[in-house]
């Protein structure tokens, strides 16, 4: 079932102008996750204006995005567009779309960035990482003037980790297992237990290595965590911890496509 988003996101600033009326007599396309997807990230690269600093996202969400401004480009629609990628692997596809780059040493201030997310809660607040670019995704979005995040309704959740799927944590390889175990008790009362996250996914053997040469610890939560400035405060007090996948009140937009039509959220 679809979600209604302005009642999800409360009584922040809801668009609905680009939603479907369910009373409709017009039969909805039925779109895959896939298209959902792209139609939120094409919506996105509506707000890149010409001469931007662009924080390109990681992800198969931000992946459209990403080629969609490559096309703006080459078109001549979009002009002196500066990407700013957030992980390896996006930027070996701007590099082989021709979109210029560089990085946050020569550009610290970023007019926009444009990325996916793995939870969004009614607050805005989000899970980010599980493709394993948190750490420079939050580098680069702590560092825009406006951060637009694009999904599909399925990473709508009540509540950060409520999707069951992992928040992750990113860590330095030395004695993983002691840092495991002490984020587990930091949260023993939510239920959280935490995996390695290895390369072959769960049935691998190699810890993951992300862009930084650090492992993942993702953490699984029965209950909610509570206060996530707390939980955040709390996770990056230990010796160890690098950097985590919640995102609290960085996302200025949110748009989510689903099966209503697209709405556009924006921070009041």
């Amino acid at each position: 079932m679809a979600v209604a988003y302005p009642q999800f996101f409360g009584t922040k600033n809801v668009d609905t102008s680009l939603m479907v009326s369910s009373s409709s007599s017009v039969c909805p396309v039925i779109l895959s996750q896939d298209e959902l997807k792209k139609v939120a990230a094409y919506k996105a690269v509506e707000f890149v204006e010409s001469g931007m600093i662009v924080g390109l996202g990681t992800g198969s969400t931000a992946k459209h995005a990403v080629d969609k401004i490559a096309e703006l480009l080459h078109s001549g629609k979009l002009k002196n567009i500066v990407g700013i990628p957030t992980s390896k692997i996006t930027h070996e596809q701007a590099v082989s779309l021709g979109i210029p780059l560089s990085d946050l040493n020569k550009h610290p201030i970023v007019d926009l960035a444009i990325d996916g997310a793995d939870e969004v809660d009614p607050q805005m607040n989000l899970v980010k990482g599980r493709g394993g670019s948190l750490l420079r995704e939050k580098m680069v979005e702590a560092a825009t003037k406006k951060f637009i995040v694009i999904v599909d309704e399925s990473k709508l959740v009540n509540y950060i980790g409520g999707s069951g799927l992992a928040m992750p944590v990113e860590i330095v390889p030395f004695c993983w297992e002691f840092t495991l175990k002490r984020l587990e008790m930091l949260f023993i009362e939510a239920g959280c237990v935490g995996k390695l996250r290895t390369a072959g996914g769960s049935g691998g053997e190699e810890p993951y290595v992300t862009d930084n040469g650090n492992y993942i610890i993702d953490l699984y939560f029965k209950k909610d965590m509570g206060d996530l400035k707390d939980a955040s405060d709390a996770i990056l007090r230990l010796a160890g911890v690098v950097e985590h996948g919640m995102f609290i009140d960085m996302a200025t937009t949110v748009i989510v496509a689903g099966k209503l039509g697209v709405s556009i959220t924006n921070k009041l």
